[in-house]
Order: C-alpha cells, then structure tokens, then sequence
C-alpha cells in the first residue's frame, strides 16, 4: 500500500504525461521517501495497463541496483524483472523490466533492444551537455526508439556549476515535486536533524577550486592535520555523549583513516571505508557497525548514496565541499526514523551547514557562464588603470589593493533542518493578489491571522513565475489546497487566473496552527497544521 504522497508522485507524473506530449520529466524526492516503492508501484501499473512496455532503472550504484530491485519484488511479487551489472555478476535480459548499472550497459543499445520507459535513479548525474554514459546510452536506445521517454529521480535536483537540471542545455524539461522534507518530518517518516556549533573549525581559506568545488589534495592538506584531527575526535565524544552510531564524512582516504586511528586511539570502537575497501571487508565493516559492535564509522566519499542504516545518531562532517547535492547526501544518512530515538546530531566541523543553509532551503548553484562574457575587474583609485579583479597589485603605478572583506558565514540559529520557529494559533487567513512593486509581477499574498497579540503573518507566492521560485511556490500551493480541502482544478502556470485561486482559497479551511520565523524583513511559514 502506497502513502498518500508516493501515489500523489505517481498520480502528478501522469498527469505531466497526459499534458506533455514529448520531453522528460524529474521526481524530486527527498532521501527517504521511499522512492523505491514508487518505482515499482509505477512499473507495476505500466505493465498491466500495458502489457508490451519495457522499462529500463538505471543507477550508477550497485548497493542502489540491489535495493531498488529488492523493494520492486516486496511491493510486487512475482515482478518480472532482472538485473544487469557486472559488479553484482548478473547479466539477465529478456524480462520486462530490467534494472541495470550505467558502467554496465552504457555501450549495450543494441543488447537491450527496443525500450520504452527508462528511470534513471540520482539523475543529477547526468550530464547535462550531450556527453558522458548516460547520455551516449539514452541517444543510442532513443535512434531505435523515438517515442523512448525517460523518468529522472533525485533528492537534489542541480549540479554544481550549472544549476537545476532542467537548465538548458538539458535532459529533463520539468521538476515534479510532490512531497517536502517538511511533510516526511511531520508525518513521522523522517527524523529530525540538530546541529550544534563546533569550538573546532577547519581553515580552507587557501584552498583552491576547480570546476566550483575545492580541489581535493589541497583540501585533504588543509584539513588532516594530528593534532586538529585529535580535537576534533576529542570534541566529537563530548558531544555525543551516548550516542552509539557515528558516521564521519572525510576529505579524503587518508584523512579518513587518519581520523579512525584517533578514535580508537581515544577508546571508541572504530572502522574506515574508502573506495579502496575489499568489497568481503567492507560487508564486514558495515555489518559490524549495524550490530553495534562498531561505533563509529570513518568515508572519504562511498557513504553518501546507497547506504541506508536508520539507527545513525549522529553525523560528522569533516569534509568541507561547496556541492549542494553532497551536502543534502550526506545530511540525508541521518534522517532515517530510528529505533532509540527521534533525531541524529550533526557536528558541522566544515561549516557545510553555513555554506549551504538548512536543508529544507538549499538554494540551487549558480549556472555558470558560457565563458564568453567580460572578464571581471576593478579600476585603481590612484591610476585608474583598469586591472584583473585577482590584482592584488596595480601593474601600473604599484598601489596595493585592500584585501577583500571577509564574509562571515552565519549557522543558521543552529537549525540544520529550517523548521524551528514560534508557534501561532490562526484564527483565520486571507488570500488575495500582490503586485510586486518592484517587478510588476503579478502573485499571491497569504496571510494569517492569530490572537490580538500576534503579528499577522503574510508569505508570497509567485505561481506565475516560470522559473524555479514559480515551481517551489505552484507546489506549496498544490500542498496547502490538499490539507485545506480546497477544490483547484487545472492549476498551471500558464492558464490559471490568480484572482480565481484567491476566490477558492479564501473558502477553503484555514490550519489550526502554524509556526514561522523571521526571515530578513519577512516572514517564513516553517509548518501548518489542520
């Protein structure tokens, strides 16, 4: 049986299909809304609604191969299915559905012959230039099928250095989001995350980047240090307390195994994987941590997908990365709902958090530039000599430039997850239409109503906006009309009046309570509740 929002992501999907004759949609699912079980749940019904369809799940990960195939078999039974990957030793085609590692099949076309769905898992790697396996693969299998129609999943839907998914040049046309982090914290089918501001902080100031994320052995320099790396461990089992499952994000191999050997120096029961692990270790590794017998758990990048052990307690993050979609990743090991209890700590030692915000609010990376524009620069006040904006110098007349202010990263009050707040009593609401003085743009302004000693609290949703904001803002709205029982029919960008959503909303059933904080001069609605 499917939860409310997994069918409504299936329900949403066919109705992109139904109004969108050609192109490529993405589910954006948040780390643990069980998108396996939507996957089979979608399979399922393609296939008895029509028998002769032949699907193709495609992951990078054969931890993700296994674990989508094992859902697919409890959610249906009998599932026609097979798997091909080398890794896992299988090479099965003919079934209906076949589930596959990209390194596996990205040459094979012609093997897999005529496919008429493929759903490709952590889609956000997908080159978004028409480059790389999987795009080589999908422009093989669509010459022999051109009505071949492709299903992205991903918990982060942008890359760093080129923005959302959907920015052209693209694969996919489109974000479906049917369910929040915020909804899945609600409802108990995630655990909260807390965070907490270290005394021990890593220095990466002189670290380069190179394609927008910090360049690796720099990193790993800057940050593997005996001596921080014993603070940092000493600062760690304070913290925890009696926390039993610890998971640390290193910057590296060797800092990674560095920082075990301090943990079981300083007494704690201690494992390390890298990608360099024996496959036999490693399940060895793994399993002793699950049972217990480790309590702690040392990676330099192989934990981030396809690894799931609900009981994590606390996360450390050691790796500093200016990656979103890492970020979300491995916040995301420690929002399983847990055995003992009801959230995970989260010691940001790289200020992760600081970078990126809570992870309710990632905002996208900026898409780069083409490489064409002007290069940027600075005029030298003594001269006027126009130099490169790096100059620390003038060439020209040897004035020093002053250094460049420092900014000065804010933890977000400690709150990884964005969602703590006053809360309020809503004695009533009122929508109705906002022109925004300073764009002309047409929106909707919502705003509540407390007691006579709370402030009346209004947010802004600009539905009519065709980018990224309009998406998030058109989703809220899908979302506050479901639990207000409000009846919308059609809502699109392109065709639904505002002045008639304001009309159904206003009929609609106010929350009974609602929680919100200050945003800059505005206000950020956190959570309703009916």
């Amino acid at each position: 049986m499917l939860r409310d929002y997994q069918q409504r992501a299936i329900d949403q999907l066919y109705a992109w299909f139904h109004k969108t004759p050609t192109g490529n949609p993405c589910l954006v699912l948040p780390t643990g809304s069980g998108k396996s079980h939507i996957v089979a749940a979608l399979c399922k019904d393609a296939l008895q609604s029509w028998p002769k369809t032949k699907i193709l799940m495609l992951t990078h990960v054969k931890e993700l191969i296994v674990q989508n195939a094992e859902k697919m078999r409890l959610h249906w039974k009998g599932a026609p299915l097979g798997i091909y990957s080398a890794g896992i030793g299988k090479r099965q085609l003919g079934e209906p559905i076949t589930f596959a590692g990209i390194q596996s099949v990205r040459t094979k076309a012609a093997l897999l012959g005529h496919i008429d769905l493929v759903i490709v898992d952590e889609c956000h790697l997908v080159s978004h230039k028409d480059e790389g396996g999987y795009r080589k693969l999908l422009n093989d299998l669509q010459a022999i099928n051109p009505n071949l129609r492709v299903v992205g999943l991903t918990a982060t839907p942008y890359r760093l250095g080129h923005g959302l998914i959907t920015d052209k040049p693209a694969l996919f046309d489109a974000l479906i989001e049917p369910v929040s982090i915020e909804e899945l914290v609600y409802k108990k089918y995630l655990a909260t995350l807390r965070s907490k501001v270290t005394s021990e902080r890593f220095d990466v100031s002189g670290v380069h980047k190179r394609g927008g994320e910090y360049i690796e052995s720099e990193l790993q320099a800057a940050v593997d240090n005996a001596d921080k790396n014993k603070q940092v461990v000493r600062e760690v089992i304070k913290l925890a307390g009696s926390r039993k499952a610890w998971l640390f994000f290193c910057a590296g191999v060797k800092h990674a195994q560095n920082v075990c050997q301090e943990l079981i120096t300083q007494g704690v029961a201690a494992a390390c994987v890298t990608g360099e692990t024996p496959k036999a270790e490693r399940d060895r590794i793994l399993t002793e941590f699950k049972a217990g017998r480790i309590r702690a758990l040392t990676n330099a990048n192989v934990l981030t997908t396809g690894f799931d052990y609900p009981d994590i307690d606390l996360i450390a993050m050691l790796r500093p990365t200016m990656s979103a979609s890492l970020y979300v990743q491995m916040a995301g090991r420690g929002m399983r709902p847990k055995s003992h209890t009801d959230h995970c700590l989260v010691l940001d030692f790289a200020g992760v958090v600081e970078t990126h915000g809570p992870i309710t609010n990632v905002q996208p990376p900026k898409k780069g530039g083409s490489g064409e524009g002007e290069a940027p620069v600075k005029i030298c006040d003594i001269c006027h000599e126009i130099v490169h904006i790096s100059a620390k110098v003038c060439p020209n007349c040897d004035h020093a430039f002053p250094p460049p202010a420092e900014k000065k990263l804010v933890l977000h009050q400690d709150d990884i997850m964005g969602i703590e707040g006053m809360d309020m009593a809503v004695t009533d609401w009122h929508w109705r239409k906002h022109v925004s003085r300073a764009s002309g743009n047409e929106m909707i302004a919502l705003t509540y109503y407390g007691g006579l000693t709370d402030p009346p609290i209004t947010e802004y949703l600009p539905v009519l906006n065709q980018g990224y904001a309009g998406s998030k803002a058109l989703q809220l709205l899908h979302d506050i009309a479901h639990q207000a029982e409000a009846v919308l029919s059609g809502i699109n960008q392109a065709q639904t009046p505002i002045d008639y959503l304001v009309v159904q909303m206003n009929q609609a059933t106010p929350p009974r309570m609602m929680t919100y904080k200050r945003d800059g001069k505005f206000y950020k609605v956190v959570k309703r509740l009916w």
